[in-house]
């Protein structure tokens, strides 16, 4: 066995390494290549090199699939591109140089076969005749591949192992094949070849192998690419010193670079570098912190103003846009009378129907949303009014004024703090000058130090108070303008109390009390109706609520009334007509 197994590997290795061509005749060589061309296969040598120089690898193949060479350096399994089961695989005899094989017969149903395990190098090949040897085997199935090692049994099966996945297909072709030795019929020399596919453990273990390194390269990326993506990591915090502690202070007072030298101070702060030689400069970096409050109050009232302009402005497109499409609905309405609708076409007519609906649907939902903005206003205004119903001695300026007062009193007395701490450090300094030699010590660095920032500190508490006395008089002149105002607005609202009791007059002495609701719907319909409305139109309008109305008394209340209601002429010659327009709050405006 020691001894046939060795032939055996330098058989293989002699067949695998010789680079002449093989040496095995072959009777009739085109069998063998028609039948790898069925499978659009080149028919490779013992060498890898192609048996027909002349091979068409789209023989047999379906148009539109472009033939792929799965001996390509470097490629591992690719499975063939799949036949058509109505295409019918030819199968011819092939010769070789100790057997010769017939191919199957092509109505017989193909056998069952395994399912392919993974990475799957082996094939397990039956129904060999009984005086097979492996030379035999190499001989045949060596042409679809390298073959790395067989096992053979005595009972008429082997295994084989080839180098590459693909050769497996190559060798299940050969499946159904009657294998004849020779010329001889002898029940020993003839077998049915049956090949399948076999499962061992090393090509289980070279496919695992393989999927782990696939496993480890997308790790590998993966990671790469989250490392390519991460955001840099956040600048680190210096510790404190006397030199940074005096950058930092001037930092903190330029409003570009504030909120940097704020993460400092804080991060200062957690750390615990606070102690009893450095307690003022943190106080005073502290409270520069704290004045910059104002600024940001600042920039909060100049932005909500930059919000109330933008609604201003928007409101005011949106009334302008809703009076153009009032206009375009009016013009649709024009169109509707029967002296102009008489003379358009079925198709216009139902044309025009369609653009009035969307034109009036359009309109109702941008006066709805403006509506929707005066209520929301009203609202705010209603809120204000509470609030001053609730204070009616505190209003808006006086209490700003009062708020200004406090501050103000807060720093004159931080201020006076301020100056006895400078003068008491003064006093220690002459005494420590008095008792110690010339030298400076470090104590004498430190209060000189806490001299200049106590110093700092006091310019800028007397900046902050110019300010407010500043403000206080700019707080004092707009009260004064309130108050002028309120006087102004007072008198406005008793000029319109005595128009409105004058109106109120007007209406109880009008004789007819019966069309009194009347002249409110048409007040209101006239108000929707910013061009006027003629008086048949508002007599519709009116007998859709009450059919014992007549144009007549319609007319003479309009009529009754000429501070409420105008009528005026538009248009010219056979276009004249007479218009009603609603004109109350003229009179109330000019009041």
């Amino acid at each position: 066995a020691a001894s046939s197994g060795g032939s055996l590997n330098r058989g293989i290795h002699n067949m695998s390494m010789d680079s002449s061509p093989m040496t095995m005749p072959m009777s009739n060589p085109n069998a063998w290549a028609t039948a790898m061309n069925n499978l659009g296969m080149a028919p490779m040598g013992m060498t890898g090199q192609p048996l027909m120089s002349d091979f068409d690898s789209g023989l047999g193949m379906m148009t539109g699939i472009a033939p792929m060479n799965p001996m390509m350096p470097g490629l591992g399994y690719v499975p063939p591109p799949p036949l058509p089961q109505d295409l019918p695989i030819v199968k011819e005899i092939i010769h070789c140089q100790s057997c010769t094989l017939f191919p199957p017969n092509p109505h017989l149903p193909s056998p069952a076969m395994r399912e392919r395990p993974p990475g799957c190098k082996t094939v397990f090949v039956g129904g060999l005749p009984e005086n097979a040897t492996e030379a035999l085997i190499v001989e045949v199935f060596g042409q679809c591949g390298d073959i790395i090692a067989i096992r053979k049994s005595k009972k008429n099966f082997c295994h084989i192992r080839f180098t590459e996945e693909f050769t497996v297909d190559r060798a299940l072709f050969l499946s159904g094949y009657r294998m004849r030795l020779g010329s001889s019929t002898d029940k020993k020399d003839t077998g049915r070849l049956h090949v399948d596919f076999a499962q061992a453990r090393d090509d289980l273990y070279e496919w695992e192998c393989r999927q782990r390194m696939f496993a480890r390269e997308e790790r590998h990326r993966r990671r790469m690419e989250e490392d390519r993506f991460r955001p840099p990591s956040p600048p680190l915090i210096v510790h404190y010193s006397d030199h940074e502690c005096s950058q930092l202070g001037d930092k903190i007072k330029d409003e570009a670079a504030f909120a940097e030298a704020v993460r400092v101070l804080l991060t200062w702060v957690e750390r615990g570098e606070v102690n009893r030689r450095n307690a003022n400069n943190f106080y005073s970096m502290i409270q520069s912190s704290n004045s910059h409050i104002r600024q940001l109050m600042c920039q909060k009232a100049t932005h909500e103003k930059e919000m109330e302009e933008a609604k201003d402005k928007f409101k005011s497109a949106l009334s302008g846009i809703l009076a153009q499409f009032e206009q375009i609905v009016s013009v649709f309405h024009a169109a509707s009378k029967q002296k102009a609708w008489d003379h358009f076409s079925k198709a216009q007519r139902k044309n025009l129907d369609v653009w009035r609906k969307q034109a009036e649907e359009i309109r109702n939902m941008q006066n709805e949303e403006l509506m929707g903005i005066r209520r929301e206003e009203e609202m705010e205004m209603s809120d204000d009014d509470m609030e001053d119903t609730h204070n009616p001695d505190e209003s808006g300026p006086v209490s700003q004024a009062e708020a200004l007062k406090e501050e103000n009193d807060s720093l004159r007395c931080q201020l006076d703090a301020y100056r006895n701490e400078v003068e008491l450090l003064k006093q220690e300094q002459g005494k420590n000058h008095e008792h110690t030699p010339p030298q400076h010590s470090e104590e004498d660095a430190c209060r000189q130090q806490q001299l200049t920032f106590l110093q700092q500190a006091l310019q800028g508490m007397q900046k902050q108070l110019l300010k407010m006395c500043e403000e206080m008089k700019q707080r004092e002149a707009e009260m004064e303008k309130t108050v002028e105002d309120k006087q102004q607005l007072e008198s406005q609202v008793k000029s319109l109390k005595e128009g409105l009791q004058s109106l109120k007059t007007l209406t109880t002495h009008t004789p007819q009390v019966s069309l009194s609701p009347s002249s409110g719907i048409i007040s209101a319909f006239l108000h929707v109706h910013p061009f006027g409305a003629s008086i048949e139109y508002i007599c519709s309008y009116l007998q859709q609520l009450n059919t014992k109305i007549n144009t007549g008394e319609v007319d003479a209340l309009l009529g009754r009334l000429p501070c409420t209601f105008r009528q005026e002429l538009t248009g010219v010659g056979a276009s004249l007509e007479k218009r009603w327009r609603f004109c109350g709050f003229e009179g109330i405006m000019i009041t």
